[in-house]
């Protein structure tokens, strides 16, 4: 088995990483760098979108009529590795692997021609409201409530851990238009304004004391029906098929792949400082394996990104994706914290545009803020122990 790029990829790999050395400033690297919070800075994430939409290279896995590449497997693996490589930004998933990819498979051509362009240009900037204070994991639990009014729907209800609801101009909300069924019955799923009299956005401070998360209230907020996906009272199958690309997007492995490397930088740098080779082989090992999962990962995603060429969604291979990328991370993000020791302890500002000396080395700034909210990984978009639910009753069939 041949597994080197053939000339033609090879090629592809040189005009990506010109692309890089042109457009991505050092600016933008040190900024991502040294972010702690999940998500990165919108600033800095909607001037990497720019760059990559004027190039054509934002959505490639997304119909070219749509604004996608038509590259095969092996150049997004290849530009997703590049990316990862050289410290890009992580681009903001709701617009752009989220409610993008939702609209392109289950939208009206209306909507798409509506919705698609304004996600590309950044014109909207997306939330989600799926969680609600009573219906986190068991999501078809929620109780916000939507009535029907001519058009339009009247809303009234909570959500909670809505990213970048403070900075978002538009919201996907699943609601509660009908209670005489099955909790998973009953539900809609539609697209407002927030920028309206009926949303309250009250902000949630993490405990790396990042702002990302939200709580928004609704107080008779406005829908209307045209922004409805899927029918009335059919929004849990819509939801479900949303949440396999929200799991299982994206060539997963990659930025992992970075983030060891940045581990291999630190041992080496603090072995170097101390004069004391044995640091190097303390960690060698773990090292190693986690090279190793991540290397797995992204086989696995290489995979599932075949299988979507052909139209497919992602399935409950989504589930599995989610699992090990979310686990990884953590246990790369304890790592890193366990190779710097006490300078982990003590609070870094990581915020935009701070100018507080590090505590230490530069490169130590993020890594326990980081550490701190890489916990929720594991519950958000669905818990691990949920996506092992799934996996076991659509693979196993338990």
């Amino acid at each position: 088995m041949n597994l080197n790029f053939s000339q033609e990829e090879i090629t592809f790999q040189n005009e990506v990483r010109e692309f890089l050395d042109k457009e991505l400033t050092p600016e933008l690297v040190n900024t991502a760098k040294r972010t702690s919070a999940v998500f990165t800075e919108k600033e800095v994430a909607m001037e990497w979108q720019s760059k990559l939409a004027n190039k054509g290279w934002l959505v490639p896995s997304w119909p070219e009529e749509y604004g996608g590449t038509n590259w095969n497997d092996t150049q997004k693996y290849i530009f997703s590795s590049e990316c990862a490589n050289a410290g890009a930004p992580n681009l903001i998933p709701m617009g752009l692997a989220m409610i993008g990819p939702l609209l392109l498979g289950k939208g009206t051509q209306e909507q798409k021609d509506y919705y698609i362009p304004r996600i590309i240009n950044g014109e909207d900037y997306w939330c989600q409201g799926y969680s609600e204070p009573g219906a986190g994991s068991d999501l078809a639990s929620l109780q916000c409530k939507a009535i029907r009014e001519g058009d339009k729907y009247i809303i009234n209800g909570t959500k909670i851990w809505t990213t970048h609801a403070h900075l978002a101009n538009k919201i996907f909300c699943l609601v509660r238009t009908d209670s005489s069924g099955r909790k998973q019955e009953g539900i809609t799923f539609l697209m407002m304004d927030m920028d309206q009299p009926g949303v309250k956005v009250e902000p949630i401070l993490t405990m790396a004391q990042d702002h990302d998360f939200n709580q928004v209230v609704f107080t008779d907020a406005i829908a209307l029906v045209k922004d409805r996906i899927g029918e009335e009272n059919e929004g849990w199958a819509v939801a479900k098929y949303l949440l396999e690309f929200e799991r299982g997007g994206g060539v997963g492995g990659s930025k992992s792949l970075s983030d060891i490397e940045f581990i291999k930088k630190l041992v080496d740098k603090i072995s170097s400082q101390h004069k004391d080779t044995s640091f190097i082989d303390l960690y060698s090992t773990k090292i190693n394996e986690l090279e190793i999962s991540a290397k797995a990962i992204q086989y696995t995603s290489l995979r599932i990104l075949s299988s979507l060429r052909s139209g497919d969604s992602p399935g409950p291979e989504s589930s599995m994706m989610k699992t090990l990328v979310t686990d990884l991370e953590q246990e790369i993000s304890e790592l890193t914290l366990e190779v710097i020791g006490y300078y982990g302890m003590p609070f870094q500002d990581t915020s935009f545009g701070t100018n507080e000396p590090a505590i230490g080395d530069e490169d130590y700034r993020s890594i326990a803020g980081k550490y701190q909210n890489l916990r929720a990984t594991t519950i958000y978009g669905g818990s691990n122990e949920i996506q092992r639910n799934i996996m076991a009753k659509a693979v196993l069939g338990l």
